[in-house]
């Protein structure tokens, strides 16, 4: 948690309030329409399914509770009619919500396409502890660098933090391209791809975003920049991807049950 910078203009303010309430509208509808979609996919498909849901609920929740102390930090008025004046009232604005979130939902987004993906039990097993734990790791290690104003303090940590996620990068890109084309249609295997490199290009967007006070933006710019940015970059990793793995498990119940129907 660090203290806010003085000088909000009512637009670098206003920005990062409508990220927040994307977020939340976000998440909250993708909720909601992933665990009514439930009884629509076989129940092979159910678990994933309903981990997906439990990520954005998750997510909903730390992003009203990020969206709250954000608007408690300042007050917005407009004197007889003009220009909107921001200023902090200082309460402090708990950023540190993001990685509770991060800590809990990014492995259970790497768990959910695993199983979606219906590999054989022992590799399903095997891979959801490695990439969870490297995943885990990963936030764990990025959170000493973002409470940090030492930008040299800020890249050690952005470093080590970049290990794990390499590992987990190159697994999505490289490690899972056997498993994908095994996938029971062409349908699925394309679907399945798209959601591997969509998580592979929603997470890239975090260690840039991560880098923006370490790239000469500071003050308020920073700040709304990090803070839209992080926001649509969850969107993406977990709202976005979490439809991918709706539409995998829906393509997969499909074919499933029609070969069901065939004639022995």
């Amino acid at each position: 948690m660090a203290p806010l910078p003085d000088g909000f203009s009512y637009a670098e303010w206003n920005a990062t309030y409508n990220g927040l309430s994307f977020g939340i509208a976000a998440m909250g509808s993708a909720t909601i329409f992933f665990w009514l979609q439930l009884p629509n996919v076989t129940k092979s498909y159910r678990t994933a399914l309903t981990i997906t849901g439990i990520v954005t609920l998750i997510a909903t929740y730390h992003y009203i509770r990020i969206f709250s102390s954000w608007s408690e930090a300042f007050t917005v008025a407009s004197k007889d009619g003009g220009d909107y004046h921001v200023k902090l009232t200082g309460a402090p604005f708990n950023d540190g919500y993001r990685y509770v979130d991060w800590l809990l939902t990014v492995p259970l987004l790497l768990i959910e396409l695993i199983l979606v993906m219906k590999l054989p039990q022992e590799e399903t097993v095997s891979l959801s502890w490695k990439l969870g734990l490297a995943s885990a790791l990963m936030v764990a290690l990025g959170y000493p660098g973002e409470i940090q104003e030492d930008l040299s303090v800020r890249w050690f940590w952005w470093c080590l933090s970049m290990i794990p996620f390499c590992y987990v990068v190159f697994t999505l890109a490289v490690g899972l391209a056997e498993s994908t084309s095994k996938q029971p249609s062409p349908a699925a295997a394309s679907l399945v791809s798209a959601a591997r490199y969509l998580t592979v290009l929603s997470w890239c967007t975090y260690p840039f975003v991560y880098m923006v006070k370490s790239v000469g933006l500071a003050g308020p710019a920073a700040t709304m920049y990090e803070q839209v940015g992080y926001s649509i970059a969850d969107v993406m990793a977990k709202a976005v991807f979490g439809v991918l793995i709706w539409a995998i498990a829906s393509e997969k119940s499909a074919v499933e049950e029609s070969g069901k129907l065939l004639p022995n």
